[in-house]
């Protein structure tokens, strides 16, 4: 859920089949909201027809809502914060993974290299999005989107986020002519083989073929430039990579260890001592790369561009932009 959620994904939310099989404790959350949630819920139904949503969107969508504590269990133990970078990459690059990958970038050579010229995005990279994001289509979530998003609007921890996320589903059932029972996606509310959040469907998805839809649920074609889109409309730079691999001297400054705000060129990094995994000099001419390392001090760590940092828009977590990465590099050594 495009979107990528631990500041939750825009586009999606990553490997939800995975957390959904997770064991959970069996205590039941308490939800934070000031007021009961049929008084939140009067409340959200004045405000969506303030802003034009129908009658018959707000009617179909909001009858019967109830919040559901198990999205509040699932929202406190996402795996981008909860687990090492190790046993993220582990669970999540396998060699199948890999496999299917590839496959599918040969079977959609021409797709991709539509989409590619379009938008200027590698399509290893979209198919490294895919593929974490629903696992290429398999595994696009089959919660109550309208339900999920009602539920983490009526919780205290992001309220204002999810009730302009919840207003969004509603206008996307609007826009496509839906009702709310075929809109179903992620916990947190992530929709198609992209997992575009309602908002960013709205801002970024793409009908490729021109038929008059934009399918995220069904088209390869609109599946793939809604990524790209996305990815191109936030600075996403088609002739360069997200990072690799880099090893730190002893006693290197931690405070310099932060991929937003600390960019330095790459022959500053190597003036400093990193080095690429294995001992060799930096590569690159990025004027702006920066260091990431998620597990702190003597865990493995990275050399990122530019790209890395867009990616933060799609999804925050450093350990799912590094999934992205050294995912998008196995697809593309094929």
């Amino acid at each position: 859920m495009s979107r990528t959620i631990a500041s939750l994904r825009p586009g999606r939310r990553a490997a939800v089949a995975g957390l959904l099989l997770a064991p959970i404790a069996p205590a039941m959350p308490a939800f934070a909201a000031a007021t009961d949630f049929n008084s939140w819920l009067q409340g959200l139904r004045s405000e969506a027809q303030a802003k034009g949503i129908s009658r018959r969107v707000i009617d179909d969508a909001l009858a019967g809502l109830a919040p559901i504590p198990r999205i509040i269990e699932l929202d406190r133990r996402q795996p981008e914060v909860v687990q090492t970078l190790e046993a993220y990459l582990a669970s999540r690059i396998t060699q199948t993974k890999i496999d299917n990958g590839r496959r599918r970038l040969v079977d959609n050579a021409g797709l991709f290299a539509q989409v590619q010229q379009r938008f200027n995005v590698q399509p290893s990279f979209i198919t490294a999005l895919w593929g974490l994001e629903s696992d290429y289509g398999r595994f696009m979530g089959d919660f109550s989107t309208v339900a999920s998003l009602a539920t983490l609007a009526y919780d205290g921890r992001r309220s204002a986020f999810f009730r302009e996320e919840l207003l969004n589903a509603l206008r996307v059932l609007e826009r496509k002519g839906m009702r709310s029972a075929e809109l179903r996606g992620s916990w947190a509310g992530a929709m198609g083989q992209c997992q575009f959040m309602p908002s960013n469907y709205l801002a970024y998805a793409v009908d490729h073929d021109g038929d008059g839809k934009a399918d995220i649920w069904n088209n390869l074609g609109d599946v793939f430039a809604s990524i790209a889109n996305f990815l191109g409309k936030l600075g996403w730079k088609g002739d360069e990579g997200w990072g690799y691999e880099v090893t730190l001297p002893a006693g290197f400054e931690r405070g310099l260890v932060d991929p937003e705000s600390v960019r330095r060129p790459v022959t500053e990094w190597q003036a400093l001592g990193v080095r690429r995994l294995g001992g060799g000099a930096l590569t690159g001419r990025d004027a702006a790369a920066s260091l990431s390392q998620p597990d702190g001090a003597g865990s493995r760590a990275f050399l990122v561009t530019s790209n890395f940092r867009t990616l933060r828009r799609w999804n925050s977590p450093q350990r799912f932009r590094i999934a992205v990465g050294l995912l998008a590099d196995r697809l593309s050594a094929a």
